[in-house]
């Protein structure tokens, strides 16, 4: 059990080409990154089934990284680092990083860690997924029971999510359902709107945001949503 596709963030390119090559040839779609700035400038850094990333990197440090990953992915995110600091693995684990190999490390062995976090995620009811649309409460609940008050327009966006199904909903469907509300651009328009749901979310439950934008499409809900 395998990703099709690879985010790997390493500065060390004869390390990075040798692990590409490998991971391609066992079917997987890498695309190496020399840095984080590299990857999060990308037209779409959460697009990834799975990330793997060293820790030391020039723009953002690799455990800030994982982060950010955290925040707007639930993919597999494997460490492969040469850093030896005693509280490293902690601080991986906590950031979010659902594996840890130190350098040196086989091609091989990182490939049978990505297959383990794979199987292990997998493994998961997709029920534990599901994020609850309750329209007349004007309410968000997230898989962890967390409930997140919505406005008009939050509630309108997430209605059109709802409608497609996993699907991306371009800006122009967006932008024609908020249409009937005043804020408009005063408040910062479809941009604004997606930008404040997504830091409602965050501050209510650590569970990595689904709510994605899809550069030059639209946005899509990547995890399950259904209205109670």
């Amino acid at each position: 059990m395998l990703p099709s596709s690879l985010a790997l963030i390493d500065d060390d390119q004869t390390f990075s080409a040798g692990l590409t090559r490998y991971l391609s040839s066992l079917g997987i779609a890498v695309t190496p990154f020399a840095d984080s700035s590299d990857l999060l400038a990308s037209n779409d850094p959460y697009k990834f089934e799975f990330y793997v990333t060293d820790l030391m990197l020039q723009s953002v440090d690799g455990v800030d990284l994982i982060k950010v990953l955290r925040r707007r992915t639930s993919a597999g995110v494997l460490v492969v680092s040469g850093r030896l600091a005693a509280d490293t693995f902690k601080q991986v684990v906590k950031a979010g990083a659902d594996m840890y190999l130190a350098k040196p490390v086989q091609f091989e062995q990182v490939a049978l860690a990505i297959e383990a976090v794979q199987r292990r995620a997998g493994a998961t009811d997709p029920l534990q997924n599901t994020w609850r649309l309750d329209q007349r409460a004007a309410q968000l609940i997230a898989p962890d029971g967390a409930r997140i008050d919505l406005s008009p327009r939050d509630l309108e966006l997430l209605t059109c999510f709802l409608a497609a199904n996993g699907e991306v909903v371009t800006r122009q469907t967006l932008l024609q359902q908020l249409e009937s509300h005043a804020e408009g651009e005063a408040s910062g328009g479809l941009n604004g709107t997606v930008f404040r749901l997504r830091r409602r979310i965050e501050r209510a439950t650590p569970i990595a945001v689904p709510l994605q934008t899809k550069s030059g499409i639209g946005y899509v809900f990547r995890s399950p949503l259904v209205a109670i």
